[in-house]
């Protein structure tokens, strides 16, 4: 293994993509606290040549894509920009791949697990999830049945690493894209047992990953599986104990959105023989999640 690969952060060079997105911010923070050179990349993504150009004027030793149409204020945008969502996450991601490969570059690449649901051979609370060989089945939104196109594709460059990312939750609550945030807003919710991706433990694992050269396809989410239920009992005892909400069912759901939306629990197996110190889901949910909001009880 070469310099880059022994971690010190003398050898590492990051170039982001992604810098206005959730992320990308954190990326770059979290580099400036190991104290590691990166740079955000200012090409887009479907430009072949501004992304060459990015790299010729980093020499990055590593590349990072946090960039990407998710749509807003959700995934019905995609349904209603098919175009626009191909170009970025599809022919951006393909470019991005290949300029990278060129040059011999690992580029960590953070995709979704939103691209399987919940089926006979991984039926829902059976604790079987899907692994990162399964072919993903589910193609209810236009953004999931791209994001699947583009993961197939991308198997063919060895040197890409493909995060599959669920329902991301941190420590911010603040941050409208946070799944909690989403989720005390709505008027009523779901309540399906899902795996989901703690930014707080697991976007600091990413950056090792690529100190370690790790390529491949990683179901990027926490062990096991939280309901949207369970995380708001632990929203009312941590942050406001005054919170109420309710329940729907997807029937009811599927009459307030364009697309359906995907549920699923991946096997994080591999992840967790890597870093064998990450936290099951409602672990990791209490340590940097709910503890960090802990509201202190004033008592009179």
């Amino acid at each position: 293994m070469g310099a880059e690969a022994n971690g010190s952060s003398s050898s590492l060079n990051f170039l982001i993509y992604g810098r206005t997105g959730w992320i990308g911010g954190i990326l770059g923070k979290l580099c400036e606290a190991q104290g590691i050179p990166y740079t955000y990349g200012s090409g887009r993504l479907e430009d072949r040549r501004s992304l060459i150009s990015d790299l010729d004027s980093v020499k990055p030793s590593h590349v990072f894509n946090a960039a990407g149409v998710t749509g807003r204020p959700n995934v019905d945008w995609c349904e209603s920009h098919k175009v626009e969502t191909v170009r970025t996450n599809v022919v951006g991601t393909l470019n991005l791949a290949d300029v990278c490969r060129e040059r011999g570059l690992v580029l960590i690449n953070y995709a979704t697990g939103c691209i399987f649901e919940y089926d006979s051979g991984h039926p829902l609370g059976s604790g079987l999830g899907f692994q990162e060989e399964d072919t993903p089945n589910f193609t209810g939104s236009f953004y999931s049945k791209a994001k699947a196109m583009v993961e197939e594709l991308l198997k063919n460059y060895e040197n890409v690493c493909t995060l599959r990312v669920r329902m991301p939750i941190s420590s911010d609550l603040s941050n409208p894209r946070n799944f909690i945030t989403k989720i005390t807003k709505y008027e009523k919710v779901v309540d399906i047992p899902n795996s989901m991706t703690i930014l707080d433990e697991l976007l600091p694992i990413s950056l090792e990953m690529a100190k370690r050269n790790l390529t491949g396809i990683w179901n990027f989410t926490n062990p096991g599986v939280v309901s949207h239920n369970e995380i708001l009992e632990m929203y009312r005892e941590f942050v406001d104990p005054s919170f109420t909400w309710k329940n729907f069912t997807l029937e009811e759901q599927a009459k307030v959105i364009v697309a359906p939306r995907s549920n699923n629990e991946l096997d994080a197996t591999k992840l967790k023989t890597e870093f064998p110190e990450m936290l099951s889901i409602k672990e990791s949910l209490v340590k940097f999640v709910f503890e960090p909001n802990k509201k202190t009880e004033i008592k009179g």
